[in-house]
């Protein structure tokens, strides 16, 4: 049997002439859990959609869980739970019903044992009458992921599934996500939030439809071989805006009381910096590119899929 959960080769998308998603391909191993990083827009969604079955490809091919993704759709939703970036159950439903309906959808057999074992692993029994609608982010992040559960899935599809909820919930999500991974369930999962990615065991950055680079955090930062500058002191405003049109500079971003200045080569940073060099107040200091640092610089040399009209 193959290692790998996910592998599909050329999957492209087009929507209005956009090539919303163009030739990605992407393996996934068993067991692992995938970072599926990108800026809005950049295709993750569709992406995902198209793995679990929702949508069809333009092109490409390949399989999921060993099943071809264009003829066996139907069999893939069966062994997938997908997790949508909006809260996507019945808000004048409580939560155990809500789990009920789609333990039906799943016709699962002893539904009322599968559903009391869903409330009881994901901390839910307490409330399992309260109405999913008044629920808070996190506790509707916790029922949407027992409602993808509640078939035992061998392949979870995440969409943005900690957005809008409080750290402690979003750590909390996070140690479930790696127990289920222990277990041997594979876990693609979309996120903005680099202190995520850096839990995942493998990570993939997609911009305007393309694949931009893939491999662990250690090897992403190791390839890129990015050089970065941090720059402390006042008028930092002022200086991001200059280094900004200095040529070479591929990003500068704050990070807290200071600013991030990246570029391929180090004489091109030293060429930049050097008139702000020897200001009063100023600290100027080579520093380890980290994931953000390499991921805004990816997105300002990437290509916009956006249709372009002819004049």
């Amino acid at each position: 049997m193959s290692e790998w959960a996910i592998d599909v080769k050329g999957l492209t998308k087009i929507y209005d002439g956009k090539r919303v998603v163009d030739s990605v391909d992407l393996r996934v191993k068993k067991g692992s859990i995938c970072g599926f990083l990108g800026p809005n827009g950049s295709g993750k969604t569709t992406t995902i959609r198209m793995l679990c079955g929702l949508l069809s490809a333009d092109s490409g091919a390949g399989t999921c869980l060993g099943l071809d993704l264009k003829t066996q759709g139907h069999n893939i939703k069966r062994k997938v739970g997908y997790m949508t970036q909006k809260f996507g159950l019945y808000e004048d439903l409580s939560i155990r019903q809500n789990l009920d309906f789609v333990a039906r959808l799943f016709e699962i057999k002893n539904r009322r044992e599968t559903v009391d074992e869903a409330l009881f692993n994901l901390g839910l029994e307490s409330r399992q009458n309260q109405l999913a609608g008044s629920l808070s982010g996190g506790w509707k992040q916790r029922l949407s992921l027992a409602a993808c559960l509640i078939h035992d899935p061998e392949l979870l599809l995440l969409d943005e599934p900690t957005a809008g909820v409080d750290p402690k919930a979003r750590r909390d999500f996070w140690d479930q996500i790696h127990t289920l991974a222990a277990k041997g369930i594979t876990v693609l999962v979309s996120t903005h939030y680099m202190d995520e990615a850096e839990r995942c065991h493998e990570l993939i950055y997609i911009a305007y439809g393309k694949i931009l680079t893939r491999g662990t955090e250690q090897q992403i930062i190791k390839e890129a071989d990015l050089q970065v500058r941090s720059i402390q002191g006042d008028s930092l405003i002022e200086i991001s805006n200059d280094l900004k049109k200095c040529e070479g500079i591929l990003s500068v971003a704050a990070f807290g009381n200071s600013i991030h200045v990246a570029a391929r080569e180090s004489k091109t940073l030293d060429k930049a910096i050097e008139s702000i060099r020897h200001a009063e107040g100023l600290l100027i200091a080579p520093v380890q590119a980290n994931l953000e640092d390499i991921f805004i610089s990816l997105i300002a040399t990437a290509k916009d899929n956006y249709p372009q009209e002819k004049i």
